[in-house]
């Protein structure tokens, strides 16, 4: 028996001392048992504690007033709890800390984590030091950075402020948020120094600004975004052009000398008319969902861009508003524009020099002009366009449905192109190939022209009020290649215009079924001698 209570004792001095080494706060806290960590490290620890702890709040120095760039915080794993909507304005920051954007949604500062209790020594490993990241996916408020949104107060300083802001981070979105009206003067969100990547999102209202004064001797474009990679607007808001003073006023053909009493009394503006919205020099860019209406010219512009996507868009504008193109493409490459609504004063869609691999499918089109690939060769210039898709598209009460025009005088080749399952409903004449374009009440007859070759009509259908075919092309450079398959246009009676047959001119292709009406005019076969080859060369 005294030989097991002394064992016993042995084995109570054995449990007693191995217990020591237990730090019995992390067991109170419900932690995983660690072993103690060395003095050093106690010792490092206790120095990140006291750098951690007097991060807590932003340096004042002599930081500038005003809305600034705000200071990025790194993302905080509870960044997610308690978001505040997007389209909400965020509180009002201090005179002297601006509010920095949280990983959720780019407003107010995120929560401060608590630092961690610590019972015992050396209970965790020193923090390894890191460098602050900006957040990904930050949202900048132009109403963070001063916007009225009245839809009087001029806004265009807080736009600006607000894409710098996204301009320096990266992936990361400008809002414009529902609601609210913005007037905003002509602007440019331009590169090359921006981070890829970023997001417009609109999803109220900008109106253009109807002084005169605004637009000085005249500007080309109102909202332009230049030199980017990466560049997507998109949401439910609007662009409004307010174009209504320049169809009323502005008149190219006026001679009146007294141009001074006349701004007086009307507030006149500039003879040049900008464009609602510019993309120039960019990759990647998407248009999606907005609505843009009465622009003064061009409602949506692409020039210089590669890899263009348009889809779920809007464009709306008075037939009789002069020049109001929808979608004017030029110099660009890749570029897809479906699932939209276009309804203008001009060309609802106009393809000019320089593209190439253009699909447009899925569109309604009018009022307007139809479709139309130039005018081209203007000025005796030279003009190349290729590769391109147009199918699955309604046209209703346009001028014209899809045409091709060159000016005399130019050189180059429009080669490749295919229409396809056009619907078209008093259409005045759905078919129009004319290489003596002329927007003038004169034109010099000159001998030169862009040839036209391989043009593809499948499936055009619908009802006309003038004519339903003309091809009009060059007697040095004749049009070859055009093909009709499934063409079936009646007429319909207007009262105020005089129904035609079809007219060709030096006009060379196949009919590969019967057309309604017949077009007996098209010359079977190809035009004598290889002229296009010197235009391939040249292109």
């Amino acid at each position: 028996m005294k030989l097991r209570a002394k064992g016993l004792g042995l084995l109570l001095l054995v449990l007693l001392a191995l217990c020591s080494t237990i730090d019995v706060c992390d067991a109170r806290r419900g932690k995983h048992w660690r072993p103690r960590s060395s003095p050093i490290s106690s010792m490092l620890r206790k120095k990140g504690k006291g750098k951690k702890g007097s991060s807590n709040k932003q340096p004042r120095g002599n930081r500038p007033s005003g809305p600034k760039l705000p200071v990025s915080p790194p993302p905080s794993p509870g960044a997610g709890k308690g978001y505040q909507s997007p389209y909400q304005p965020s509180p009002s920051p201090s005179p002297n800390v601006p509010v920095s954007p949280s990983p959720a949604n780019g407003t107010g500062h995120p929560s401060p984590k608590p630092p961690t209790p610590s019972c015992g020594k050396g209970n965790q490993p020193p923090p390894r030091p890191t460098t602050p990241a900006a957040p990904q996916g930050a949202v900048f408020n132009v109403v963070d950075f001063g916007a009225k949104g009245d839809g009087v107060s001029d806004d265009t300083k807080a736009f600006e402020e607000a894409w710098a802001a996204a301009c320096k981070l990266g992936s990361s979105t400008v809002l414009v948020p529902p609601e609210l009206e913005f007037l905003v003067g002509p602007i440019s969100f331009s590169g090359p120094y921006c981070k890829p990547n970023i997001l417009f999102q609109l999803e109220g209202t900008m109106l253009a600004p109807t002084s005169a004064k605004a637009w000085g001797s005249g500007l080309l474009q109102w909202i332009e975004f230049t030199k980017l990679n990466g560049i997507a607007i998109q949401g439910n808001g609007m662009i409004n052009g307010r174009g209504q003073q320049w169809w009323t006023y502005s008149d190219t053909d006026d001679n009146d000398d007294d141009d001074t009493q006349y701004d007086v009394e009307f507030d006149r503006m500039p003879q040049v008319k900008p464009t609602a919205l510019r993309f120039y020099g960019s990759f990647n860019v998407v248009v999606a969902g907005i609505t843009i209406v009465n622009s003064s010219q061009c409602h949506l512009k692409f020039d210089n861009c590669q890899g263009v996507m348009v889809h779920d868009l809007t464009i709306s504008s008075p037939e009789n508003s002069l020049n109001t193109d929808g979608i004017h493409l030029q110099n660009s490459k890749d570029v897809s524009i479906h699932h939209t609504n276009l309804a203008c004063g001009d060309d609802c869609v106009s393809i000019q020099t320089g593209c190439s691999n253009i699909n447009i499918h899925n569109v309604n089109c009018g009022p307007g002009h139809g479709i139309s690939i130039g005018g081209l060769g203007r000025d005796n210039t030279k003009a190349c366009v290729s590769n391109v898709t147009v199918r699955d598209v309604n046209m209703f009460r346009t001028m014209t449905g899809v045409r091709i025009k060159t000016w005399q005088g130019g050189l180059g080749l429009v080669q490749d192109v295919r229409f396809s399952n056009i619907q078209v409903s008093e259409v005045q004449t759905p078919i129009i190939i004319d290489q003596f374009y002329c927007d003038k009440r004169t034109c010099s007859n000159q001998t030169s022209a862009v040839a036209v070759s391989g043009v593809q009509y499948e499936n055009i259908r619908g009802t006309f009020t003038i004519k339903p075919a003309h091809f009009a092309c060059s007697d040095n450079s004749p049009c070859s290649g055009i093909t009709l398959t499934g063409v079936q246009l009646r007429p319909v009676q207007i009262p105020r215009y005089h129904l035609n047959d079809p007219f060709c001119w030096q006009a060379f292709g196949e009919l590969y079924t019967p057309t309604i009406p017949p077009i007996a005019c098209l010359h079977l076969g190809k035009p004598a001698g290889n002229i296009l080859q010197s235009y391939h060369d040249i292109c």
